[in-house]
């Protein structure tokens, strides 16, 4: 399988399109990536570990984990929700997210 990024924004486009969606909002698995770092406490960890590292460990290991996805044909929405991590805006907006959540906090995700 061959594994497709988008120039503009960093995020992978696993259906091999020209355009990227215009918000992570419209990444089918992304909130719901999110939603199960909240409610999961060892994804919640993962995710947080990630997150925190460097920008270029981070994005490193996020272009691993995406072609291990592709070479195991996961599910194109979770390639696409992962590879949404690759953008320092929305990784660090991601760790927000999460920690808010694992504090307890109540907000939108």
């Amino acid at each position: 399988m061959v594994r497709a990024q988008t120039a503009h924004s960093g995020r992978y486009n696993a259906g091999m399109t020209a355009t990227a969606p215009r918000s992570v909002a419209d990444t089918d698995g992304f909130v719901g990536l999110l939603k199960a770092a909240c409610a999961d406490q060892q994804i919640n960890a993962t995710l947080q570990r990630l997150l925190a590292m460097p920008d270029a460990q981070r994005q490193g290991l996020i272009h691993a984990w995406v072609t291990d996805l592709l070479i195991a044909e996961a599910p194109r929405h979770f390639i696409e929700a992962v590879g949404c991590l690759l953008d320092d805006a929305i990784a660090e907006k991601a760790y927000a997210v999460i920690c808010q959540c694992h504090r307890g906090k109540t907000g939108h995700v």
